[in-house]
């Protein structure tokens, strides 16, 4: 009987509570070197990839992050290197029917005076309109759930006379999903935007010599922002070694701390 219920429950959650998808197809992250006066132009690609008509609502929001994992969408002017002035988008609504496809547009107007060099950065927020109504004479759990996409709009001005300036700020191994991660917490005290890369290169304590040189996945850093890059260390057995730390961005910027690296038995 119990498993009865259970089965009657699942065929009642998965056609009652079917919804639309909304796919960002061209990016999440679009960036523009600019120069003052100048009108750059984007767009957005979206699909409806679900099987019923989908509104979406677009707006602007300032947006920041840091390496204990939260993030911040609030509003345009929070942030003084805020961009979000100077973009327009063609449209706030838009309703794309059954796997339809749109793109909307948008427009960069970079003003005649800029105060310094550097990174000015917003998002475009492209959000699911949740359209449905409750019907309170069916039965079943209301579920709602509504995925949301922010999209990093990043003018660079005068980017010569800017730099990226990464400071270590935290070393720790956790475990996680049985393997051994090296987490680096790492921030951009500069005013340009980077994309670094951690490695670290292991050495022997006794000998010196260097056993490992192993690296994280590459992620954008925006100015006066911190995340934590994860390097996979599982095969370093557990004991005390000596290593360097070495952040490095696409302009081959480096930056290094020495560090002493305790691997633990689990």
């Amino acid at each position: 009987m119990i498993k009865r219920i259970f089965l009657l429950i699942m065929f009642m959650l998965q056609f009652c509570f079917i919804k639309a998808g909304i796919v960002v197809l061209n990016g999440l992250s679009h960036t523009y070197q600019v120069e003052t006066g100048k009108v750059y132009k984007g767009k957005i690609a979206i699909e409806n990839t679900g099987n019923q008509p989908q509104s979406v609502k677009l707006f602007l929001q300032d947006y920041s992050y840091k390496s204990d994992g939260t993030t911040s969408y609030t509003a345009p002017h929070t942030n003084d290197k805020t961009n979000s002035d100077w973009i327009k988008i063609n449209t706030n609504l838009v309703t794309l029917k059954a796997k339809q496809k749109t793109e909307v547009y948008y427009e960069i107007t970079i003003p005649d005076t800029i105060s310094e060099p550097g990174s000015y950065w917003s998002v475009i927020m492209v959000e699911p309109v949740d359209e449905i109504k409750p019907d309170h004479n069916k039965q079943g759990v209301n579920i709602t759930s509504i995925i949301r996409y922010a999209i990093q709009v990043i003018t660079n001005f005068d980017s010569e006379k800017a730099k990226s300036d990464l400071k270590f700020e935290g070393v720790k191994i956790e475990k996680e999903e049985g393997r051994r991660i090296l987490k680096v917490d790492i921030s951009n005290k500069g005013n340009l935007y980077c994309k670094p890369t951690v490695n670290i290169e292991i050495y022997n304590k006794k000998n010196g010599q260097k056993l490992e040189n192993l690296s994280s996945q590459a992620m954008g850093l925006l100015p006066q922002t911190s995340k934590s890059f994860h390097i996979d260390i599982s095969k370093i057995p557990p004991d005390r070694y000596n290593a360097v730390l070495i952040a490095t961005d696409e302009d081959e910027n480096a930056f290094a701390l020495n560090v002493e690296l305790e691997v633990k038995n689990d």
